[in-house]
């Protein structure tokens, strides 16, 4: 099984960057079969899948937050990133980086809660 784990400052202010870093183990973001995924959770709303790396470097982003939104990765650390610039309250959420377990299920970081707040 693999493991996932978000790491990144709890609390960003307004028009600042948020920045987020998932650290994988029992797995390989580079040999991949499936992309790393960042989904996020507002309070009180549903999942938002935000974007995803594939194993070959390829990004793919929601419409909807592509202009703020650049997920890398770091091969050498087995470890991928998520950039949202331009951050506003409504970007408060509970953020998750996830991979398709290619067993119909998905395995999940434990999440980490960023607050956009001055």
């Amino acid at each position: 099984q693999v493991q996932l784990q978000e790491s990144g400052p709890g609390l960003v202010k307004p028009s600042q960057m948020l920045s987020l870093t998932c650290t994988v183990s029992g797995g390989s973001i580079p040999t991949s079969d499936y992309a790393w995924s960042w989904i996020r959770q507002p309070p009180g709303k549903g999942l938002e899948w935000m974007g995803a790396i594939a194993s070959d470097g390829s990004t793919y982003y929601s419409p909807s937050l592509k202009s703020r939104t650049s997920i890398s990765r770091d091969a050498s650390k087995n470890q991928f990133s998520l950039q949202l610039s331009s951050v506003t309250p409504e970007d408060t959420a509970v953020y998750y980086c996830a991979v398709p377990t290619g067993r119909g299920d998905w395995d999940w970081g434990q999440g980490t809660q960023v607050t956009v707040s001055s």
